[in-house]
């Protein structure tokens, strides 16, 4: 989501996200190839809280996008459930001794969902895509010198530097997925993807649904369903009662004051497990007076993370003033700011600042975005701020979010693995979701020094440097780390709520 990926509990958090590489310099991985015939087994209806706002899944970065394209499409490699990066299309890699020459083998006899091969052109040409129009995850591959092709099974990636996290930023969710280049330059793929993935694109009917047939050519063990339906539900009560009456079969749409009665167990099957999300408040350094660093800080002494937490989530998060999560191993401990009105009110006025107004831009389609609003709302004007809130539908909100036009938005960043991903898409001067225009040459130079340092210690260190110096600055003002909620019926079988939030129907069943 501004933010996504596709992205287990507590203290396994800590070693799965230190987990990236999928072998060591000099070292292969090669696994065995497998496609056990699946049976029918119905169509499972899930539903989503809002509509994608497309299905190229190298341009959007809407996760009810990814959502669908988890069931549609492969990466050359795989987050597991422990988040440690497996064979998926590329069934081994080696890598130079000096680490800057990836080789990948590809799994043989593999097809697209219209029955075209897949092979090591299609790998390139995706990759040479996302870096030649420099796409949302062209900063992945930043340290990318070519991306090669000298045999249909055979793909080689050349480094400029040596890069530990490569097979995270390969394959750790949707967003680098290997596409068609039929389907991408014909624009079919805006609403009938092609994918190698478990499950095609049927049919995509605006406002109401998406809805996705088996994969017959998939490569893997065949889906045990025949198909996968997609409805649109903003409202978690009605999702909750669609559940329950059995028009949908799963949802991570549940109101959340529900959820503990539900986990208590009945009808449905409830689970809910740490995330490594987190969710933000940013505020606008292009305009006045937000790019004054005392305004940006009189905001976050005025706002109490922990009420505005309860407001949202009914205690389904963690507070918390940084990025990453308690759980794991690159947590940073930092929490300068509490609940001040009175310190607020004084760097305002050490700005100049009096009788503002700021607009702060949620969505309805992510409900915990109003529900804070307004208790964000409330605290500011403790501090003499007013607060217009401008609730927007997901894809206006993404647009105006694009062109900069905002004082303030709330959102969310999903599926995070490695601590690139939590900090150089979004603070770095030239990073893609940098929409809130932060620049700090010094968090520039940490942030390039640490995605090339294999030393994990040091990149520790230095990611510690960036987690404080972006809270210092205030780029992001940090709320909180959701829990992953989710529920189905009692006849899902094979299904598992991971803590990246990728969201796979390739093992489920479905009973009669």
């Amino acid at each position: 989501m501004s933010g996504i990926g596709s992205r287990l509990a507590g203290a396994t958090l800590a070693v799965v996200l230190v987990a990236v590489g999928g072998c060591s310099a000099g070292k292969g991985v090669d696994v065995d190839g497998g496609g056990a015939a699946g049976g029918a087994g119905g169509v499972l209806t899930a539903a989503i809280g809002g509509e994608p706002d497309q299905l190229d899944p190298h341009k959007t970065s809407a996760y009810y996008s990814f959502e669908v394209l988890e069931n549609v499409y492969d990466t050359l490699v795989e987050p597991d459930e422990n988040l440690q990066m497996k064979p998926a299309l590329a069934t081994g890699w080696k890598t130079s001794d000096d680490q800057l020459t990836w080789t990948f083998t590809l799994r043989e006899g593999v097809k697209f969902s219209d029955g075209s091969p897949l092979t090591s052109q299609d790998v390139k040409y995706s990759f040479d895509r996302i870096i030649g129009e420099k796409l949302n995850n062209a900063y992945r591959f930043a340290s990318v010198k070519s991306v090669t092709a000298p045999d249909p099974a055979t793909v080689v990636v050349t480094l400029n530097a040596p890069t530990p996290n490569l097979l995270a930023n390969l394959g750790g969710f949707k967003g680098v997925a290997i596409v068609q280049k039929s389907n991408i330059t014909s624009g079919a793929v805006k609403t009938k993807p092609v994918g190698s993935g478990p499950f095609a694109v049927s049919a995509y009917t605006s406002g109401d649904s998406i809805k996705l047939v088996r994969n017959d050519n998939y490569w893997g063990d065949k889906p045990k369903l025949d198909g996968v339906t997609f409805t649109f539900v903003k409202d978690p009560t009605v999702a909750l009662q669609n559940l329950r009456g059995g028009e949908v079969q799963w949802t991570d749409n549940l109101p959340p004051q529900q959820v503990p009665s539900l986990s208590d167990g009945g009808e449905l099957e409830v689970r809910t497990t740490p995330s490594s999300d987190y969710w933000y408040l940013t505020l606008n350094q292009a305009r006045k007076p937000y790019d004054d660093v005392n305004v940006r800080r009189a905001v976050a002494f005025a706002l109490d993370p922990a009420a505005i937490t309860k407001a949202a989530k009914f205690g389904l998060a963690t507070p918390n003033q940084t990025a990453i999560p308690k759980g794991s191993a690159w947590y940073y401990e930092y929490a300068p700011y509490r609940h001040d009105p009175g310190q607020a009110k004084q760097l305002l006025g050490r700005a100049g600042v009096t009788g503002l107004t700021m607009e702060l831009m949620v969505t309805s389609e992510y409900p915990e975005t109003v529900s804070a609003a307004q208790v964000i709302a409330a605290q500011l004007k403790e501090v003499g701020i007013t607060v217009r809130i401008r609730t927007l539908d997901f894809a206006q909100w993404l647009d105006e979010q694009a062109k900069g036009n905002f004082d303030a938005f709330m959102l969310g960043w999903l599926g995070n693995i490695d601590p690139d991903e939590f900090y150089y898409a979004q603070h770095h001067s030239g990073g893609t979701f940098n929409f809130q225009k932060y620049r700090n040459p010094a968090v520039d130079k940490l942030l390039d020094q640490a995605r090339t340092e294999t030393d994990q210690a040091a990149r520790k260190q230095a990611y510690d440097q960036v987690a404080k110096q972006v809270v210092d600055d205030v780029s992001y003002l940090y709320l909180y780390n959701p829990d992953v909620v989710q529920g189905w019926s009692k006849k899902v079988t094979g299904y598992q709520a991971r803590t990246d939030r990728a969201i796979r129907f390739r093992d489920v069943a479905l009973a009669k």
